[in-house]
């Protein structure tokens, strides 16, 4: 849902961006920013401390 919402902003941007003069590319580059941010966040927010659900017993292989 965030990244959806991420480029819907990216796209509202690009034009509020073109409306103003900027070139199309620079707009077209800091659209694409937004997005790229959006994905990173995206993969790495499972990983950052807080976002792990906790332990159960028998969530992980013990090898014997």
């Amino acid at each position: 849902m965030g990244l959806l919402l991420t480029t819907i902003a990216a796209a509202a941007v690009w034009i509020v961006l073109l409306s103003l003069g900027i070139k199309p590319f620079d707009a077209l580059l800091v659209s694409m920013l937004m997005m790229l941010l959006a994905a990173v966040a995206h993969v790495f927010a499972p990983f950052l401390p807080g976002n792990r659900r906790p332990e159960r017993p028998g969530d992980r292989y013990i090898p014997r």
